[in-house]
């Protein structure tokens, strides 16, 4: 019970009342204190009154009257004259005086604990005003040994009520917690573990239902996230199917371009200028098709083979991407543009950098027919800092705030209708591969540029990473 949340707010609730119920007592008592004192002076001005009223009372009536004052003696002062109006004998000298008629806080409070803690019966002397102005000052000598019991009486009465307030406001308490926030807190934790469960089944995701601010804010927060993961396995589910379906395609596929490779080594043969001068393109197409297949069938998964960094003409990939395109183009009024020094060597993979150029030229591409007016695609390339930093940039309609949220998130990234958005997360991989990155430079109305960065501190390969 005391390593629940419930039975610790229980404990916690009886101490800090009995705390208060502490801090209540000490002025308590010190009025109590008071108030025994100032009744022995109100019973010790009655005593006094009898005997002016008689000038002469026998022995035992004063002994009587000094008995039911709880007092030695009796001392009224009217007229600016002092009286000893009754008197008896005191078992001990007078201990110390204290003054009632215009006491300070601190100073009862104080009295008060030290007549607590003093176990050993004094004989006091109390002033004070008497009552209905019957004179200017009454005192009387009294023992301490009943104000001290008297006040252990009053003291422990106090202490057995503070503990059955303590007690019933702790039980209170403690029902109200446990239906207010101990049972949420629970069914929120047998929500998670019957989402833990099934994390597939959208229906075992938190709904958002309580009433309490903090409680609702945790809620909500779960629910966002158990939403957030069961989308990311959906998305998982689908890419392993997709990986098994890209397999079965790309065995078949190898086969079909293999056929294909055969037939261009005739085509190479041919004596037509314009089939000459396409055959090499063709070749180099189908080879990288090829390869892709295989490595494709080689690796089965989501991931890409380790670069085979070297040194290579950096022009002659974006010619290759660039000549490609404008097979694509046709007709249409769309112009390339070519920013790189010539006899730029870049340290990359040429098959994996070729991918990433042609993705996203082919996007730029798609993106400015989509509009259905004229436009161009721009590349270049810049040494800094030792990187080497390239740029495609388009004057297309620019990305929609959905694309930009996400931009390289496969199935989510897509811009154009019946896109997939695998493009852009197969490049990012890529450039990930090389230890470099790729990024969003720029997209508005007039355009989008993307920037790739490929760190060139690296050491050459010469065989693809196992």
């Amino acid at each position: 019970m005391f390593n629940t949340l419930s039975g610790r707010f229980l404990i916690l609730t009886i101490i800090f009342v009995m705390i208060a119920e502490v801090l209540i007592f000490v002025p308590s008592i010190a009025r109590f204190r008071e108030d025994y004192l100032l009744a022995r002076l109100e019973r010790a001005q009655i005593a006094s009154l009898v005997l002016l009223a008689e000038d002469m009372i026998d022995e035992s009536l004063e002994a009587e009257l000094l008995k039911n004052a709880d007092v030695f003696n009796v001392v009224l002062r009217r007229d600016e004259v002092r009286q000893l109006i009754l008197a008896a004998d005191m078992p001990t000298p007078i201990y110390d005086t204290y003054d009632l008629r215009e006491p300070a806080a601190t100073e009862l409070i104080g009295d008060a604990i030290m007549r607590l803690w003093d176990t050993t019966p004094r004989t006091i002397r109390v002033i004070g005003d008497p009552v209905k102005e019957a004179g200017l000052l009454i005192e009387v000598t009294l023992s301490t040994e009943k104000l001290r019991e008297a006040m252990i009486g009053y003291g422990l009465n106090i202490l057995r009520l503070s503990a059955i307030i303590s007690i019933f406001t702790a039980v209170l308490l403690f029902i109200a917690v446990q239906r207010l926030f101990v049972r949420p807190v629970r069914q929120l934790g047998a929500n998670m573990q019957r989402y833990a469960a099934a994390p597939e089944d959208a229906r075992n995701i938190v709904l958002p239902a309580s009433s309490i601010t903090e409680l609702r804010e945790s809620e909500e927060a779960l629910n966002s996230l158990q939403t957030q993961l069961t989308g990311a396995l959906k998305q998982k589910d689908r890419l392993a199917q997709l990986g098994q379906a890209v397999s079965k395609i790309s065995h078949d596929l190898r086969n079909i371009l293999t056929s294909a490779q055969l037939f261009t080594d005739r085509i190479e043969a041919s004596e037509d200028p314009g089939v000459k001068r396409m055959a090499p393109k063709l070749v180099n197409s189908i080879t990288r098709a090829v390869n892709l297949c295989e490595g494709t069938l080689k690796f089965g998964k989501a991931e890409e083979a380790a670069p085979n960094i070297e040194e290579i003409l950096l022009n002659a990939i974006i010619e290759d991407v660039v000549e490609s395109e404008r097979l694509s183009v046709g007709e249409y009024d769309l112009s390339f543009a070519e920013d790189i020094p010539t006899g730029t060597i870049v340290k990359a993979d040429a098959e994996q950098l070729y991918r990433v150029v042609s993705n996203l030229v082919r996007n730029a591409r798609q993106a400015i027919i989509g509009t259905g007016k004229p436009g161009e695609i721009a590349i270049s390339a810049t040494s800094e800092n030792g990187d080497m930093i390239i740029e495609i940039s388009d004057t297309g309609p620019g990305l929609p705030p959905k694309a930009r949220e996400h931009l390289f998130a496969p199935f989510q990234g897509g811009v154009r209708k019946g896109g997939t958005g695998l493009g852009l997360a197969i490049a990012q991989e890529l450039i990930r591969g090389h230890g470099g990155s790729i990024g969003l430079a720029k997209s508005d109305e007039t355009g989008t540029t993307f920037s790739i960065c490929l760190p060139q501190d690296v050491p050459q390969q010469h065989e693809t990473a196992s």
